[in-house]
């Protein structure tokens, strides 16, 4: 019987040989896969070409027959072979084009973004063996933070260049193994699982590419307030906060009551959570906004369904306020001082009139008796007044981002609707409907993930636009 594989008819005659037909059939499949053996002998051993998965298969060379078997291998057309070989290296190909990278024709743009980035990672390298770098602390530890930071873009590129110079090298071996079946089956299975891993590696610089959020790893105060709708309301913002107690216990979040404001008829006027864990911003900020609800309220005697809404805002826990004057921004003037102190106030210039050039503060201090001192205290008064700035400042951001994330709490500017008539739970910003008993149960995760790559797409549409600028 014969076996057609590869490139080749093979011939196998079962019984018992002698050591001359052993040897003939050795002999026979060296003259007829003499160019085949020569191809594969080339630089490294075949399986060692061939990768990983060949010894995870128990590589075996193609041409040494099995015991009890005569081989003999006919070649088969040259045009056969080519033609398998074409068809293998397509389909080896094609595994490695599925990523979003490349049906954007973003992938030559994520290269050259990348290879900048490992170019600046190694320059901060560098910088660090620098000895003046290396012993000033506060630079190094700035330098440190910041390659910290790039790390997985890095690692993840390096990895992407290792994954395309081993499918190169595959590629290679599946257009030399021709008319060598197992090696070329080989050859083309490594290349497809090269090419896989590339794809994801694709997709996942470019996501690394896009722009992140400095808050997304800050803990968060989660406000929720009844909106329109009067006790239900109220009633309904209470069902909200054991939502998102529920969701926090589920994730492994800490969660805390930091203020409840109870309302008469059961429900909550308004309530405050402290969430603290890993990544709570990054997810929780799509709550912010106005939840609608439909439903039969308990106060409704005659079975009229009700809209009523709450309120959810999404505050990012708030760093210490730091003050950092710079010397080279005061201009320091002396002058003489009058009042106690005797004849040194009035001789010796002891008052101090400092002007801060970015904030335009001007202090004039005359409280102590000497220069040095007084020159310390305008410091320290300076200090205050852009402390209090600062924090002014800050409260006015967080005031804006409240109001902006709750609006006036009316029906028409929800975000989402839990309908109780139809069990559901629709997200106005995705359009897509969850089951209404599993969301107030805290499985929140399928609508934030919806919302995160509702967001992902946003980011990878402007990336496509900065791309077709550059």
């Amino acid at each position: 019987p014969s076996l057609r594989a590869g490139g080749a008819s093979v011939v196998w005659s079962r019984g018992a040989r002698s050591d001359r037909s052993r040897d003939t059939g050795r002999e026979e499949g060296r003259m007829n896969g003499a160019g085949r053996m020569a191809t594969a002998s080339r630089g490294a051993p075949a399986a060692a070409r061939i990768g990983p998965l060949a010894a995870r298969r128990g590589f075996r060379d193609p041409r040494r027959p099995r015991g009890g078997c005569t081989l003999s291998c006919r070649p088969a057309p040259a045009s056969t072979v080519r033609a398998r070989a074409a068809q293998d290296e397509a389909t080896a190909t094609t595994a490695s084009s599925t990523s979003k990278a490349r049906n954007a024709n973003l992938l030559e743009f994520v290269v050259e973004r990348m290879e900048s980035l490992v170019g600046t990672y190694e320059g901060l390298g560098k910088r660090l063996e620098d000895p003046e770098v290396a012993n000033n602390v506060e630079e190094a530890m700035k330098i440190n933070k910041t390659m910290s930071a790039m790390q997985d873009q890095v690692e993840s590129y390096r990895r992407y260049k290792d994954l395309e110079s081993d499918f190169s090298d595959a590629r290679e071996m599946m257009r030399d193994a021709e008319g060598d079946a197992e090696m070329a089956e080989l050859a083309r299975e490594e290349a497809a699982a090269l090419g896989q891993e590339m794809s994801e590696l694709e997709d996942r610089l470019l996501l690394l590419l896009l722009p992140k959020d400095d808050l997304d790893e800050k803990n968060i105060m989660l406000e929720i307030r009844a909106g329109t709708g009067g006790d239900e309301a109220c009633i309904w913002a209470g069902d909200l906060i054991r939502m998102y107690q529920m969701y926090c216990e589920k994730v492994g979040w800490k969660v805390s009551v930091v203020s409840r404001n109870e309302a008469d008829s059961g429900g909550v006027k308004d309530g405050v959570l402290e969430v603290k864990g890993d990544q709570v911003f990054s997810k929780l900020k799509f709550e912010a906004g106005v939840h609608r609800v439909q439903r039969v309220p308990a106060t409704e005697s005659k079975g009229r369904v009700h809209t009523s809404t709450a309120t959810v805002a999404v505050m990012p826990e708030v760093d210490d306020v730091e003050v950092s004057v710079d010397p080279n921004d005061c201009e320091i003037t002396t002058a003489r001082s009058g009042g106690a102190g005797g004849q040194n106030v009035n001789k010796v210039e002891t008052a101090v009139h400092l002007t801060h050039k970015p904030s335009g503060i001007k202090i004039f201090c005359t409280e102590q008796r000497t220069q040095l001192k007084n020159r310390e205290r305008a410091m320290q008064i300076l200090r205050a007044k852009l402390f209090e700035m600062q924090l002014e400042k800050q409260q006015q951001e967080m005031a804006s981002q409240r109001k902006s994330q709750i609006g006036s709490g009316s029906r028409s500017e929800k975000i989402r609707t839990y309908n109780y008539k139809d069990s559901r739970c629709s997200d106005h910003r995705t359009k897509l409907n969850f089951d209404l008993n599993k969301t107030l149960s805290g499985e929140l995760d399928p609508l934030i993930s919806s919302c995160m790559a509702m967001r992902t797409e946003e980011q990878l549409k402007d990336l496509v636009a900065e791309s077709a600028t550059g």
